[in-house]
């Protein structure tokens, strides 16, 4: 409510939504989508774009768009929403356009950039005084550090399974280490700091093991989905078609009971795919 010191007050809702038009809207969505996500710092709208992604906008808004509560889809006209929703449809093109240049045989369109002063992190120099006092003494024969630093009991709990795990060679929990995943929210940058780290023989031998990034979730909010797809879509194909670092995948953790049955599936999920260029090869 609005009220001044003399004067009537008003009260402010978002009841002119209900009238806004589809059309309307993927119209708006789109013209974000040009003027942010598709236009690099310094140039201009690339404006032949508009179609295409218009396009786009109207089947994310048909097939994708779920309105909870009192929600409506007109409330994608304020900025912060609409970002979010535009970082949604840029991730879903990204991941079509990896699909499409992996089954050509091609490298995965994600360039990742190293830190020219420091391109690998190690344990080696790890030291570090901590407050929390929920802490998890590890097994020496599968973490190089004697302590994982937990932020809760689903952590103590993953490290047991990981700790028991047959396929896990080694694993460190991701406090203190630097390991950093950049990402977006909306436009406010920001930084993804993932749970733990496990190196996993899922077939190509101790020489060659797959480094899984495993991220403990109990409550999944907009942020949370933000750093899974931005972790998925961008950063592990990145990393991957880089070919200097190994070969990484990433797992999201979220019932404490099933932890060892979806860190099962995710294994049984990247062996196949991993195995299934090798099948069809010799097939033909």
């Amino acid at each position: 409510r609005n009220e001044g010191i003399v004067g009537e007050g008003v009260d402010l809702t978002v009841e002119h939504l209900q009238s806004c038009r589809r059309n309307t809207l993927a119209y708006h969505l789109t013209k974000r989508l040009v003027e942010s996500s598709w236009r690099r710092p310094g140039e201009a709208p690339k404006l032949h774009l508009f179609g295409q992604l218009k396009r786009i906008a109207q089947r994310w808004l048909k097939d994708c768009l779920r309105c909870e509560g009192d929600t409506q889809p007109a409330m994608l006209l304020y900025a912060q929403i609409a970002d979010l929703a535009c970082e949604r449809i840029t991730a879903a093109i990204d991941r079509a356009a990896q699909q499409q240049s992996a089954s050509n045989g091609g490298r995965p369109p994600m360039i990742a950039l190293l830190d020219p002063y420091n391109p690998a992190g190690t344990t080696a120099t790890v030291n570090f005084t901590t407050s929390k006092e929920l802490r998890w003494q590890t097994a020496p024969n599968r973490c190089h550090m004697n302590w994982a630093v937990c932020d809760s009991d689903w952590e103590a709990e993953c490290c047991r399974v990981l700790e028991s795990h047959p396929r896990v060679l080694a694993y460190v929990k991701n406090q203190g280490l630097g390991f950093e995943v950049p990402y977006r929210m909306g436009a406010a940058a920001r930084t993804y700091i993932p749970d733990f780290i496990a190196l996993i023989d899922d077939g190509h031998g101790a020489d060659d093991p797959l480094h899984l990034i495993v991220e403990v979730k109990g409550y999944r909010g907009e942020d949370a989905k933000v750093k899974k797809e931005t972790t998925e879509t961008y950063w592990v194909p990145a990393v991957n078609g880089l070919g200097e670092c190994g070969r990484w995948a990433f797992v999201e953790l979220k019932d404490r009971y099933a932890m060892r049955t979806d860190v099962d599936a995710k294994l049984a999920e990247d062996f196949g795919r991993l195995i299934e260029p090798l099948v069809a090869e010799d097939d033909g």
